[in-house]
């Protein structure tokens, strides 16, 4: 057994659970304790370093890190990270004279990005400072992309995405609405652009080829649908609706409808509820709108009479489900449920018929381009993809992880340097202690539960359907989440050699997360922590020998609540607390370092 390297920037990332979980890796820990300082605009910059939309996310993001909160592991519910994000972004003050311009110079390189998604924003917006002229081109008369045409606005207001699109327009990207791309080889023939970076999303939704699929214009490809809503194209709905699919999408095909004039809306999952796509809090709230949830139901056909469509056949399924898996199924028996309008909610796929297949752009056997995970460099070098464009349908948080790893690839390839060299991250620790016994934060344990956040009432959400259904929290509201957060970037740092064994900090742990025992395998040392190591996700910190006995000081990161009492307790300060900073780098950093 070796020594723990805490200097490493994963160890300490990894004990910050929900920042290691984001996929932007947003510094959540310190922007809610700005938060709890009333610092709105300071939360605001903090969260949009990494994650670029802090307003559209805070309502709309999958919330990757609450998850992995490790307030989840002490009571049921982890913090509500998202909904603070919302906060600082809600309560804060003019933020534009704080963002990055254009300089008056520019370095004399042109980028394409085209489609005017969150990938090819966050492309812009780590760019343009850097002296890029980067032209973004959309094909609609408003940017966003299924940002705008995907979410309905009663959860996503476009007050919100224009203000936040803006920032990056503001400071200096060119937006050319109205301008589709419908040849790739004709966009890199005109020999413009340096680099071109696609972030047009996943836009086509999947067909379910059943009997009678085409025999009726009442049977719908849920995103198209949402588009055509979105655009004012759609405007009402047959009284009884079914969506088929239980992912994201379905629940807001579900609720735009009953907004649409539906009085009937079911969400016909093939499988047991266990197995939904979609969000839990998604469900909540169809649910509270009285979308009904039906269950093992596989679709069989559309029933069609008279040229209209009067229904869907389905085969009602049972399952045996063990351990959380499905080992066998049978067909119970067939049954025909009524509808007007079916909204096929069932996934969405990559679509590329603009882009030529002989121009070194290699794509795979499901059609989709070759796309370097780490880069985004495709197989032509001055050809980049990100977002839902390089590896599929995920969520926003993932397009402006993908834009700002696609924005150091350019900037690197416009360089003449190699792409797969990546700038490294880093780690700095500073002591939060004050006094003897005080620190620069608050360590005590709050017992609060999390607080629910508003809504509108049923009767005012149904109205228009621009109405935003959630009210997020107040400052008040606020004020009481954010002393749920157990300050998990403010780190248990050891110092073996001033340690003389005394036994205090574990006698007085509260979750028996220090062991000091002797050296050996790991399987065996294991097996001697005071606490039973529940998972191996993340790595026990393991000290030198120590001066006294030789033993080691062993620490379960995973278990530990980081309420500093091992660090008050201790006579010699080989316990302290002190807070970590992990620098993710992005385009700006790599200039800098090459400047």
């Amino acid at each position: 057994m070796h020594p723990t390297d805490t200097q490493h920037p994963d160890y300490y990332h990894r004990v910050v659970d929900c920042q290691w979980a984001c996929p932007a890796h947003t510094d959540v820990p310190e922007y809610i304790r700005l938060i709890a300082q009333g610092r709105f605009s300071d939360a605001y910059m903090v969260n949009r370093e990494s994650n670029v939309f802090p307003g559209i996310l805070g309502r709309v993001c999958d919330r990757p890190c609450e998850p992995a909160c490790r307030r989840g592991r002490v009571e049921d519910k982890p913090v509500a990270i998202c909904r603070l994000k919302r906060v600082a972004a809600d309560l804060r003050d003019d933020i534009r004279p704080r963002l990055p311009r254009a300089p008056a110079e520019g370095n004399g390189k042109r980028i394409a990005c085209v489609g005017a998604g969150p990938a090819s924003l966050t492309v812009a917006n780590d760019l343009v400072p850097l002296g890029y002229e980067v032209v973004i081109l959309e094909q609609y008369g408003t940017a966003g992309g299924l940002m705008r045409t995907n979410i309905p606005s009663f959860r996503l207001p476009a007050s919100v995405l224009d203000e936040e699109i803006g920032y990056i327009v503001e400071m200096g990207a060119e937006l050319r609405l109205n301008s589709p791309v419908k040849s790739m080889a004709a966009l890199l023939a005109a020999g413009e652009y340096d680099a071109v970076f696609v972030g047009t999303g996943a836009p086509k939704g999947k067909e379910l080829s059943l009997p009678g699929r085409d025999a009726s214009d009442r049977i719908h490809i849920g995103i198209s649908w949402l588009e055509s809503v979105a655009f004012g194209h759609t405007k009402a709905v047959g009284e009884n609706v079914l969506i088929i699919g239980v992912g994201n999408t379905a629940m807001d095909c579900c609720r735009t409808s009953l907004r649409l004039g539906a009085r009937s809306v079911k969400v016909m999952a093939r499988k047991p509820r266990g197995f939904f796509k979609a969000s839990a809090w998604e469900l909540e709230d169809a649910e509270e709108e009285s979308v009904e949830m039906v269950v093992n139901h596989s679709p069989k056909s559309f029933v069609i009479e008279d040229g209209k469509l009067r229904g869907m056949r389905f085969d009602r399924i049972e399952y045996q489900v063990v351990d959380g898996r499905i080992v066998s199924e049978r067909v119970i028996d067939e049954v025909v449920l009524p509808c007007d309008d079916v909204i096929l909610a069932i996934g969405q796929e990559n679509a590329f018929p603009w882009i030529e297949r002989d121009l070194g752009i290699e794509f795979d056997k499901w059609d989709v381009p070759r796309v370097d995970p780490a880069t985004f460099q495709s197989t032509r070098p001055e050809v980049f993809f990100g977002g839902d464009a390089a590896l599929g349908p995920k969520n926003i948080i993932w397009a402006v992880e993908q834009g700002h790893q696609a924005a150091i690839s350019i900037h690197r390839h416009c360089m003449g340097l190699p792409v797969t060299e990546r700038p490294p991250r880093g780690m700095r620790l500073q002591s939060r202690k004050m006094g003897m016994k005080e620190w620069s934060y608050k360590n005590d344990y709050n017992p609060l539960e999390r607080r629910l956040v508003p809504h509108v009432s049923l009767k005012e959400r149904f109205r228009q359907l621009n109405v935003e259904v959630e009210l997020g929290f107040d400052a008040e509201r606020a004020a009481a989440e954010v002393q749920r957060c157990l300050n998990c970037d403010v780190q248990t740092v050891f110092t073996a050699n001033l340690c003389i064994e005394c036994d205090a900090c574990i006698d007085i742990c509260p979750t028996d997360c220090l062991t000091m025992t002797a050296a050996g395998p790991l399987e065996e040392l294991e097996q001697r922590l005071k606490a039973p190591r529940r998972t191996r996700e993340q790595a026990l910190f393991l000290s030198e020998p120590l001066k006294q006995t030789g033993r080691l000081m062993v620490k379960d990161e995973d278990v530990c609540v980081h309420c500093g009492l091992c660090a008050e307790r201790c006579p010699t300060n080989a316990w302290d607390m002190q807070k970590s900073w992990i620098d993710i780098p992005h385009a700006k950093d790599e200039a800098g370092c090459r400047s």
